[in-house]
């Protein structure tokens, strides 16, 4: 008889073992997940939202301003000081050279 009220206590202990593991998802989650989710966003906004005359920073650290948006997600950007114009992607863009120098 003991042996039946055994097992059926067993039942809650079990959900409680994986509680801490299912905390540290959540955790994870909210710590980890959502704030790459949020930047995400805010970096295909800014892509989406660039025009002539922004100053950019580019992934691979060049600097320069924009003098074309073409619709098929190529820009023009003037390269100082010999003033080259680099085509290249949009999402090539790591970000704004003004946004850099108020942060």
């Amino acid at each position: 008889m003991s042996f039946l009220l055994l097992q059926t206590l067993a039942a809650p202990n079990t959900l409680l073992q994986f509680l801490p593991i299912i905390l540290i998802f959540a955790i994870f989650y909210f710590l980890l997940f959502m704030p790459m989710q949020r930047q995400k966003k805010q970096q295909q906004k800014m892509l989406s939202e660039l025009k002539n005359g922004d100053e950019v920073v580019t992934n691979g650290g060049i600097v320069g301003t924009i003098v074309a948006v073409h619709d098929d997600d190529t820009i023009v950007v003037r390269v100082k000081p010999d003033n080259v114009r680099l085509q290249m992607a949009r999402g090539a863009v790591a970000s704004l050279a003004g946004a850099e120098k108020k942060s």
